[in-house]
């Protein structure tokens, strides 16, 4: 077996952008993420549109015209 190929294991704070923090271990001390389990529509019970770059209005301007017609 080779020696020093591996990563180092090292405790690891994960980041939401809702503000929750889970501690774990990972090769990274830090990841920040979008969405987790505490703000995530399917675990809430919420709907709400994740909107990254403006997709759903541009769905939505692209196709309101085929709809008024």
């Amino acid at each position: 077996m080779k020696a020093d190929i591996h990563p180092q294991y090292v405790d690891a704070v994960i980041t939401c952008s809702c503000g929750n923090e889970i501690h774990t271990r990972s090769t990274r001390p830090q990841l920040h993420i979008d969405i987790c389990s505490k703000c995530h529509p399917f675990f809430t019970g919420e709907q709400r549109i994740v909107d990254t770059a403006g997709r759903v209005e541009r769905f939505r301007r692209r196709y309101a015209s085929r709809q008024q017609s």
